[in-house]
């Protein structure tokens, strides 16, 4: 089975093929950080429009890249949600288009479970059950799951994810979009024992998480600052600030393993390529005796590879959909079929 995978639910578009026996075949993603750095965040409509210039000319480069011709395909899948409504009718629209023409089948994909299949397409793919820490521009969400495409929702962000809560702070420290890389490029000259910032949600039980009083608490210190800020102010909030969301991340996921027994932690999603996370997390799993799982660093923010794969292993069970078009701005992973055999 060879599958044509299709993301643009935000500000990049992916477009990727799988092959069953030749694994991926051709993995290409076209960034749209320029078009909206000048606004400082994403502009829904215009990504949109860069969406339906660039889609089709990436899947004409990835057939040819790959020596696949139309016929070659056996489906198609499309991230059919989470993400911004415009957006995500594009991948949509193309990708029912072609499997009407092709009379193969398409299939919407939950973009969070494509980032969690992208963990599996490693080298040393995790074994169930695991928890999944799934940390993201627009989720913060721990998972516990059980078998492909059977997961229970242990905790969520109550109000900013993680990624956005970076992106925030980086406008305050006036660092251009996106500001997860930003800010952790500028912590690495900060002074780790100027600021004290809090842990959010880690004093109560629960699993849930909260960055939104830690974005306030940052802007608060900013504000107590002498202005304007020097260079060295700013390093060392940035440092403080990433080294409390990477804190309660990890205390966040220990109590997650401990809750459910699990030995077995899989980070997936664009913060997931954080490299003080990365090694807070690596710690835990030293001192914890745990195993943690990454997917590769190239597939851990939004890529067409990931909804190829996880496209694959639905259409393989013989999970099928209509023609008519319908994406899920908003989609809770625990309303997804299992994949159990």
């Amino acid at each position: 089975m060879r599958v044509l995978g299709i993301e643009t639910s935000c500000d990049e578009t992916g477009v990727a093929i799988f092959d069953e026996h030749l694994g991926l075949m051709t993995d290409l993603l076209y960034s749209q950080v320029d078009l909206h750095q000048q606004y400082g965040g994403v502009v829904p409509e215009l990504a949109s429009r860069d969406h339906i210039r660039k889609t089709l000319p990436m899947i004409d480069q990835a057939l040819t890249e790959s020596g696949t011709t139309l016929a070659d395909l056996d489906g198609i899948a499309y991230t059919s949600g989470p993400g911004l409504i415009g957006a995500l009718l594009v991948g949509a629209g193309i990708a029912k288009s072609l499997a009407f023409a092709l009379d193969i089948p398409a299939l919407g994909i939950h973009h969070m479970e494509g980032h969690l299949m992208a963990a599996r397409m490693s080298p040393s793919p995790p074994d169930y059950p695991f928890v999944a820490l799934l940390v993201s521009g627009g989720h913060t969400q721990l998972m516990g799951c059980t078998a492909p495409g059977s997961y229970e929702l242990l905790g969520e962000s109550l109000d900013d994810a993680a990624g956005e809560a970076f992106d925030k702070v980086a406008k305050m420290l006036g660092l251009r979009y996106p500001g997860g890389p930003e800010v952790a490029r500028l912590a690495e000259q900060g002074d780790p024992h100027r600021f004290k910032f809090p842990r959010p949600m880690t004093n109560r039980p629960g699993l849930d998480f909260s960055f939104s009083g830690l974005k306030t608490f940052t802007m608060n210190t900013l504000a107590s600052l002498q202005q304007p800020l020097a260079d060295s102010d700013k390093a060392d909030i940035a440092l403080a600030f990433q080294t409390a969301v990477v804190d309660t991340i990890r205390i966040k996921c220990q109590r997650a393993l401990q809750h459910t027994g699990f030995r077995t932690l899989v980070i997936a999603g664009g913060v997931s390529a954080n490299t003080a996370l990365r090694q807070r997390l690596q710690k835990l799993e030293k001192q914890s005796r745990i195993e943690v799982h990454y997917p590769p660093t190239k597939l851990c923010t939004d890529n067409g590879a990931m909804i190829a794969y996880a496209g694959f292993q639905r259409l393989k069970k013989g999970q099928r959909e209509d023609l008519s078009i319908n994406v899920k701005p908003r989609w809770p992973m625990t309303e997804l079929l299992s994949m159990r055999d």
